[in-house]
């Protein structure tokens, strides 16, 4: 059995901007990975949802996606504060894996400044928005704050 730790700096690409661990252990030629990456709690009556726009709305190209979160606090990533978080916003795709750093693509958009609205500019057809709650290391929360899934149509 052989075990090896990989860290993640500051420079690393995985996690961003702080230190990640890995623990890898072979038995027998099988190789096991553990992440080793803290998980924020939650409030129970936590609530993330879109104050607009609605599920089924017909939009112009450019509009405004305004966040609304009920039971915890808006806190800018980086700062460590119970019951916080900032918002992640998902476009057409899948929610990310929990326990790990919500990935930052044009699918998982960041804001870590703790912004609670964004000027949005999608291609025309149908999309799906969905919100979801980081912590103040982009990771979702023990059981993760997330919104319904809304269908959105862009028109040109």
């Amino acid at each position: 059995m052989g075990c090896a730790f990989i860290d993640f700096s500051s420079t690393g690409r995985i996690g961003g901007w702080f230190g990640v661990g890995i623990l890898v252990l072979t038995v027998g030629g099988l190789g096991v990975a553990e992440a080793e990456i803290p998980t924020s709690a939650r409030p129970d009556d936590a609530q993330v949802y879109f104050i607009s726009p609605a599920d089924g709305d017909v939009l112009s190209s450019l509009f405004v996606v305004r966040f609304g979160l009920k039971g915890m606090g808006v806190a800018p990533a980086g700062m460590e504060k119970a019951e916080t978080g900032h918002h992640h916003l998902v476009v057409d795709a899948k929610l990310p894996p929990s326990g790990l750093p919500i990935p930052a693509d044009d699918h998982y958009r960041h804001f870590g400044k703790g912004q609670t609205e964004v000027p949005l500019n999608l291609s025309p057809g149908k999309h799906t928005l969905q919100l979801v709650l980081g912590d103040h290391l982009h990771i979702q929360h023990r059981r993760p704050v997330v919104s319904e899934r809304i269908s959105i149509t862009v028109e040109k």
